[in-house]
């Protein structure tokens, strides 16, 4: 059942992508976010009172929990501008490198034992990240490193949950979560300077297609941390590859070159190793 809850949590999160790049050709990102976070809190606000959890404890000042905050900031402010300005195919590509980095992250900063053979695959699957990108190439677009950005982003956000207090549970996280989803969009609203725009019948559903996709995406993807071993669940985050390739292709028109395909090959091959490589030093 793991397996399917993740598959489940892949393909909502990429419905939840796609619902925020269509609402961005017709609002600025800053509200977008705005929107999006104080849509997703409140949810996550509701979900608290019900289970009768506080919705402020002390734990919640942390310093892992600031640092999650910062990292989630990054991470949400720049994938969103990625999946606004540049394909949503590539964007959803570059982000399946978070695993990778959060594995040499957990090595760096938590001392995990990660062998030479992991390394490699690391190097690899970032080695597929460059190949996307194509730096100093005149296919490079400079836009194409917001969503490298933003991946980064949310593999700090994940190492820094991992130090989070265990007396913080997923909702409170969740709604935090949200909650710096609202600060990102209100300083880049300031440094972008643009008028909010009202919504028009058709914007308002991508909005509350996006909140309603990103909180169920959430709760999917917590169900199937629970429900399954993370080893043999974890892979089928590349589901989301898959599901955000055939939207931006399907819904955006967008088209697969074959150095995307080479480097999303090599990223996956170099994520499933890892993970493999980790199962057999248990």
């Amino acid at each position: 059942m793991g397996s399917i809850w993740m598959i489940a949590a892949m393909a909502i999160f990429a419905v939840e992508d796609a619902f925020l790049k269509a609402a961005s050709t017709v609002l600025p990102v800053g509200q977008i976010l705005m929107i999006f976070g104080l849509g997703g809190a409140a949810l996550f606000a509701c979900l608290a009172r019900l289970n009768n959890e506080p919705l402020f404890v002390p734990d919640i000042l942390s310093l892992p929990m600031r640092i999650r905050v910062v990292f989630e900031i990054a991470g949400r402010l720049f994938y969103v501008l990625a999946i606004a300005l540049t394909p949503l195919s590539a964007a959803t590509v570059i982000l399946q490198a978070t695993p990778l980095v959060v594995v040499a992250g957990a090595a760096l900063v938590f001392g995990e034992k990660v062998g030479w053979r992991r390394w490699f695959a690391i190097f690899i699957g970032l080695i597929g990240v460059v190949v996307i990108v194509q730096p100093g190439t005149d296919s490079f677009s400079a836009l194409s490193i917001l969503a490298v950005i933003g991946m980064i982003g949310f593999a700090g956000r994940d190492l820094a949950s991992r130090a989070a207090p265990a007396t913080l549970s997923t909702v409170i996280l969740g709604l935090y979560g949200f909650l710096a989803i609202v600060a990102a969009g209100a300083l880049f609203a300031v440094w972008q300077g643009v008028p909010f725009v009202g919504p028009d019948v058709g914007t308002w559903f991508y909005l509350l297609g996006a909140i309603l996709a990103g909180v169920v995406a959430y709760s999917c993807l917590m169900k199937a941390m629970r429900t399954g071993e993370v080893s043999a669940v974890t892979p089928f985050r590349y589901t989301r590859l898959l599901f955000g390739i055939t939207l931006g292709v399907v819904l955006f028109n967008e088209q697969l070159s074959p150095t995307m395909i080479l480097g999303s090959g090599l990223i996956v091959f170099s994520g499933l190793f890892i993970l493999w490589r980790g199962k057999l030093a248990r």
